[in-house]
């Protein structure tokens, strides 16, 4: 999409936001342009056939008025021209059909468009989610992501649909209206038309207050998803701790929130339309008046003056309309911004200097002098340590000293701020991401499966591999025999929750994937922590068998997991206190050997630095 992103997307206000966020929308209708510009061509000849009704139907008015004034004077041979009266009736019953014909297109090739721009800017808005850094998760809540790409699309298509059509159509109303009313009558057309600059005076006084409260209604929208998202995410441990009341009142709060929010959006709004039919009402008084005087002394014709009425009420139709749609037209507005904005957000960069061959990797990391934090605070000050090719380096300290953030920036989730991260030398800000990605395998305290087969989510790890290899991986991780005791094996059917098999069952089959993907790399991030003592056995067998010739990272609470760990890697408050073998670090009669004889979870002791 070419659109200048240059502008900060907080400097735009105003106009300026409502100009980038049509130019935007532009790119997205472009390729249907035909199906557009045909939909918008009958648009016209619609409003064509509206505006010239009044004046044929004004005719039939003036034929009968003048055939009845004739008659009622005695004038010899005069009658009522039946035929006239039919030719202008069947003039009125072509347009109609005309008119009816061109709104039906209207209608089919308009909404295809729109819902085929709709669908564009869905899969535009999730490759982008693809592509964003996991800081932007960091910064934002997931209810908010994904109430932009549902409820603000969502506003954006019904707006759309509901608008695009009258809003252009209320245009071309008021160019072919306003050119009749001149035609016919000059002086009853000045008047006629104050009625626009006077509503344009009105809706924009409301808009320009409202749009703020619109714009507030859609963050509070954002905000409620989210509080609902994490309502239902954490529902067990809410049940558990008897915090319904606690959840309720921060919905409640939330919920209240978004009533106020919407209320004075929409109240403000509503406001529009009847001041807008107070103007009309005076207008047409001043014209009734004026042009009756004008019929009196025979300067206009008793039909015209009806025609013209008739084109007050044309123009008060789509003011009204439009006044009724500045809600709408306000959600779309904020929903677009929220929507352009989303894909305006800083992407990934995947390009990289140096060409990675997976089968050529050693797989030895070099952590040389990196500094890291995450916005302003500095975290990790001067990280130094290596890891051999086929050893297995073990990361130990309490919750929130930083492990993980080690294993993050190896992983290019985030970039260091100073120093380098090296794999064989190369440094990892010279490779490409997804090339990079490929030689890692990841398996989290978190398990993550979707929806489909077991042997679809092992698969997963590998598309490319063969079934035999996929059954191989599982007996590797000691799943195999559990997956044959399921009815269906491995066409098993895993629910959306993943809620039908147990917590240490969905790790298991995670670390079947993650052996399955064959990398170069594994980082292990407390995977023992869901597994009983003799699952954790059976794992670490598994893992012994799969980490023969590759690197491994090892962060665990266990120190049973740790202790034959070629390297271990002491972290606290993000630097490395102290890095040795499990014998070295007890003899140093350190932090290490401290937390070995506690008897403690590593997880639960504070080193003292």
């Amino acid at each position: 999409m070419s659109v200048d992103r240059t502008e900060n997307k907080n400097d735009r206000k105003g106009l300026a936001q409502v100009g980038y966020c049509l130019k935007y929308l532009m790119n997205f209708l472009r390729p249907y342009k035909g199906g557009l510009v045909l939909g918008l061509l009958m648009v016209v000849v619609a409003n064509i056939t509206f505006a010239v009704m009044p004046v044929v139907e004004g005719e039939m008015t003036t034929q009968l008025f003048s055939d009845g004034e004739a008659i009622l004077k005695g004038v010899e041979g005069a009658h009522v021209h039946f035929d006239v009266i039919f030719g202008i009736m069947g003039t009125l019953v072509i347009i109609y059909i005309i008119k009816t014909v061109s709104q039906l297109i209207t209608a089919v090739f308009l909404t295809r468009v729109l819902q085929q721009a709709m669908c564009d800017i869905r899969n535009a808005l999730q490759k982008k989610i693809q592509r964003l850094p996991v800081r932007y998760f960091d910064d934002h809540a997931f209810g908010d992501v994904l109430s932009c790409v549902t409820n603000d699309v969502d506003t954006l298509s019904n707006a759309l649909q509901e608008t695009l059509q009258r809003v252009l159509a209320a245009i071309l109303t008021f160019i072919f209206v306003i050119g009749m009313m001149f035609y016919i009558h000059t002086i009853l057309a000045c008047i006629a038309i104050l009625i626009i600059p006077l509503s344009l005076i009105v809706t924009r006084f409301f808009v320009t207050r409202s749009q703020k409260l619109f714009d507030t209604q859609q963050e509070t929208l954002g905000e409620l998803n989210g509080t609902i998202t994490e309502m239902y995410g954490g529902f067990n441990e809410i049940i558990l701790y008897n915090r319904q009341k606690m959840a309720l009142d921060k919905f409640h709060d939330v919920n209240d929130r978004m009533r106020k929010a919407s209320f004075r959006a929409q109240f403000a709004s509503s406001l529009i339309s009847p001041c807008i039919s107070l103007i009309t009402y005076l207008i047409i008084g001043s014209v009734a008046v004026t042009g009756c005087l004008f019929v009196m002394n025979g300067t206009l014709l008793l039909g015209n003056l009806q025609a013209f009425v008739r084109y007050i009420w044309q123009i008060n139709d789509p003011l009204s309309q439009i006044s009724q749609l500045s809600s709408q037209v306000q959600s779309a507005f904020a929903a677009m911004g929220r929507i352009f904005n989303l894909m305006d957000e800083e992407e990934e960069v995947q390009n990289g200097k140096v060409e990675i061959r997976p089968d050529k990797v050693r797989g030895e990391v070099t952590f040389d002098h990196v500094v890291f934090g995450y916005d302003d605070e500095t975290l990790m000050r001067d990280v130094n340590f290596q890891a051999k090719p086929g050893k297995m380096v073990a990361i130990v300290g309490p919750t929130g000293a930083g492990k993980t953030t080690l294993m993050n920036l190896l992983l290019r989730f985030y970039d260091v701020k100073g120093g380098a991260i090296k794999i064989d030398g190369i440094d990892i800000r010279d490779m490409n991401r997804e090339e990079l990605r490929q030689l890692f395998s990841l398996v989290l305290q978190d398990t993550w499966l979707f929806k489909g087969s077991i042997y679809d989510n092992i698969h997963y790890g590998r598309l490319t591999a063969r079934k035999d290899e996929v059954i191989s991986a599982a007996k590797m991780a000691n799943v195999h025999h559990f997956i044959k005791t399921l009815t269906g094996g491995y066409n098993f059917e895993i629910n959306e929750e993943s809620s039908n098999i147990s917590q240490g069952e969905k790790q298991l089959l995670t670390i079947a994937r993650a052996i399955l993907k064959d990398p170069r790399i594994i980082i292990l991030d407390e995977a023992t922590s869901s597994v009983d003592t003799r699952l954790e056995k059976m794992l670490q067998d598994a893992m012994h068998k799969v980490m023969d010739g590759r690197t491994s990272f090892v962060i665990a609470h266990r120190l049973s997991t740790v202790r034959n760990a070629d390297l271990i890697l002491v972290v606290d408050h993000g630097d490395i206190v102290e890095q040795g073998t499990h014998e070295e670090l007890l003899a140093k009669k350190g932090v290490y050997e401290k937390l070995y004889h506690s008897g403690t979870s590593l997880a639960n002791h504070q080193p003292v630095c």
